[in-house]
């Protein structure tokens, strides 16, 4: 399904020019050398581009990063392998990073095993070859730099010594002296030459089998290896394949490698090169944690990957916030009318709700790529599953919707800098989100919690943890055809115990703050607050003694005697010995709505 919907969206990319043609690579260039007529090397240009980026404190920052250019074909097997019109150092120069001098930078030719003579002599062979019957200024002065060029004599280039560290690790790109936009591999004889020579060597069948693919259903050259992918979070930096066979045990009637798939050089060539466009564009995926999150939707429009983009992750860039919090807010009251009419929204976007949305979740996993999670449906039904997965946060009347970041953020500790969540954790909340399906039991377990465990959090977290724990709790409801028992704002006729619990708890911290002027460093919350929400008849009876002493200071003693008891007549007297997980959840809900409540009051009466 995922290989078939990416070859789909090729036909589309291409048809807009978006995609590369075939026989050719785009490859990141950082340094423009600018050879003589003779083959020498006159100057090294720096063609970066700086970009301003943004580190994890929100500080920007200017930062160089390479030019994306078009060049023929790249190789990627991990022997030593040239490729026509080279752009990797150790190929183009046969020099190599010495480790003689930390405190200087060195070049050398006698690295180990001599990899970097081997590949030089790799790469002027191929290429010597291939610009042989090639006539133009800037292949004459390329075909004179590979006939002179001599490793050994040039250790002590001052010209590549000045590059540094960053000598081994960049790309690089040829051009005529003075004349820096004659770019050798935009030479016009050069790609008509090499256009010939890529259909020449795919005819050239050798070892190549022909087969039925398995995507396009045609007989045709069945691909051996696939191309990398980049850009996935964790991988690595020459990217990983999503489709591979190494172990014997993995191969069957002879075949090797990704014979045993039987997808054509064409298939594989479309849905690698269309993962690869989608990882590079921002606004095709998000990456959460250690899990890159890709989407798109099967058309040309490209509105519909935009308002996914603003709807989940609340992106400034394409949407400002009162735009995005007003359409959300939209949503959410259809969603609570019982009637989601997505077609409103997307009719001013001019988008079609019926067209098939796809999001992929990837994780690396050695030099491969693991597949988290694989979701397939129509923009309509994800445009009404997001607005019922915004109501289900909202946990009062005043409407906040939640960008996703937010949510994931609360999973984690606010104090720790290493803390990831659970990968498994994250596909099956992507899919309580996009498909309407229950929340993971996972997730109310980690907001519990961290509702137990963190201490001074801000207000804006207190509002979403409480939103993620309702969202739960009523979702497990509404799929055992119960009734929901959590409501929008402080529910008086709510007579679960360990709602009333909480509620309770919240009073009796009120009682405290109030009777000490607001001036504590620990209040019963931060002692007994997870104690109360799992074993309430273990605790209240101390926090309840406690309160007497402190309600003796108050002028609003009678107020807070009535309404304690008014909850512990609902109570009948009696707390829970023990509050499992969801009962632990109401007790949390129970606490923060009536938190609201006491300090809105509190606001008004001043």
């Amino acid at each position: 399904m995922l290989i078939k919907a990416l070859c789909d969206y090729y036909d589309i990319l291409s048809k807009n020019g978006k995609v590369l043609a075939e026989g050719y690579s785009y490859v990141g260039i950082s340094y423009l050398i600018c050879l003589s007529s003779e083959g020498k090397i006159d100057e090294i240009i720096d063609c970066r581009k700086r970009v301003i980026v943004k580190d994890k404190k929100g500080k920007e920052k200017n930062k160089l990063i390479p030019k994306d250019m078009l060049f023929p074909l790249r190789t990627q097997r991990p022997t030593i392998d040239a490729n026509i019109i080279e752009h990797r150092p150790v190929y183009l120069f046969g020099l190599d990073e010495s480790e003689s001098n930390e405190e200087q930078f060195f070049l050398t030719s006698n690295t180990k095993h001599n990899k970097a003579m081997k590949s030089h002599a790799d790469f002027v062979e191929k290429n010597l070859k291939f610009l042989e019957e090639i006539k133009s200024p800037v292949v004459n002065a390329y075909r004179a730099f590979i006939a002179n060029w001599s490793p050994d004599q040039e250790t002590q280039n001052p010209m590549l010594l000045n590059l540094n560290k960053g000598y081994a690790s960049s790309g690089y790109a040829f051009c005529l002296s003075g004349y820096p936009n004659q770019l050798l591999h935009e030479d016009e004889l050069l790609n008509q030459h090499w256009t010939d020579y890529y259909q020449q060597q795919k005819l050239e069948v050798g070892q190549k089998r022909i087969g039925q693919c398995a995507v396009i259903g045609k007989e045709a050259y069945i691909a051996r290896i696939h191309n990398k992918i980049k850009g996935v979070a964790g991988g690595l930096a020459t990217g990983a394949v999503l489709m591979s066979y190494k172990n014997p045990a993995e191969c069957s009637y002879g075949n090797e490698q990704s014979y045993n798939s039987n997808i054509s050089e064409l298939a594989m060539k479309k849905y690698t090169e269309t993962l690869n466009f989608l990882l590079k564009n921002q606004q095709y995926h998000k990456i959460i944690e250690e899990l890159t999150t890709v989407f798109w939707a099967v058309n040309e429009n490209e509105e519909c990957e935009k308002l996914i983009e603003n709807m989940l992750f609340f992106n400034s860039e394409t949407m400002n916030d009162e735009q995005t919090v007003h359409m959300l807010r939209e949503l959410i009251i259809d969603a609570k009318r019982g009637k989601i009419v997505a077609e409103r929204i997307a009719s001013t976007r001019n988008i079609d709700t019926n067209v098939d949305f796809y999001m992929v979740g990837f994780k690396p996993n050695s030099s491969r790529l693991a597949i988290k999670f694989i979701y397939h449906k129509k923009f309509g039904e994800i445009l009404q599953n997001v607005a019922k997965y915004q109501n289900d946060l909202q946990i009062s009347p005043d409407i906040h919707p939640i960008s996703f970041w937010k949510m994931s953020k609360e999973l984690v500790s606010p104090q720790s800098s290493v803390e990831k969540i659970n990968p498994a954790l994250l596909a099956k909340l992507f899919e309580s989100i996009l498909c309407g399906a229950n929340y993971p039991i996972s997730l109310l377990a980690t907001i519990v919690r961290r509702v137990k465990t963190d201490k001074a959090i801000a207000a804006d977290s207190h509002r979403i943890r409480a939103g993620i724990i309702k969202a739960c709790i009523n979702r497990m409801a509404r799929f055992s055809n119960q009734k929901e028992e959590l409501k929008l704002g402080l529910d008086k006729e709510n007579k679960n115990p360990a709602y009333l619990s909480g509620r309770l708890f919240a009073v009796l911290e009120k009682i405290q703050r109030d009777a000490s002027g607001n001036n504590l460093n620990r209040t019963i919350k931060d002692v007994y607050f997870a104690s109360a929400a799992s074993k309430p008849a273990f605790i209240f009876p101390k926090i309840l003694k406690l309160a007497q002493n402190h309600l003796s200071k108050l002028k609003s003693a009678p107020y807070y005697n009535k309404l304690i008891g008014e909850i512990i007549n609902e109570l009948d007297g009696t707390f829970p010995d023990t509050l499992l997980l969801v009962e632990q959840g109401k007790f949390m809900i129970g606490y923060y709505q009536q938190n609201q409540i006491l300090y809105t009051k509190k606001e008004e009466e001043k």
